[in-house]
């Protein structure tokens, strides 16, 4: 997940993804978008948070737990 401190979207996001994680025992990061390059804030800033699976975009400002738990099964 790609987000920022203080954003109650990012806190509630990761609720979800880490009872997900845990249930299906899949590992995940956290990364703070303040710290990223330039490119990476002009593409995602106006979306976090911005959750990835094996890199690739799959959700952003809020995370669906039915769809993420979908996503995931196959890993």
């Amino acid at each position: 997940m790609l987000g920022k401190p203080g954003c109650h979207l990012c806190d509630e996001a990761l609720a979800v993804i880490e009872r997900v994680a845990a249930d299906l025992d899949i590992p995940y990061e956290v990364r703070d978008i303040t710290c990223s390059d330039q490119e990476e804030k002009d593409e995602y800033w106006e979306k976090i948070p911005v959750t990835f699976i094996d890199g690739a975009q799959h959700d952003f400002w809020r995370v669906s737990e039915s769809r993420l738990r979908a996503a995931l099964a196959g890993k």
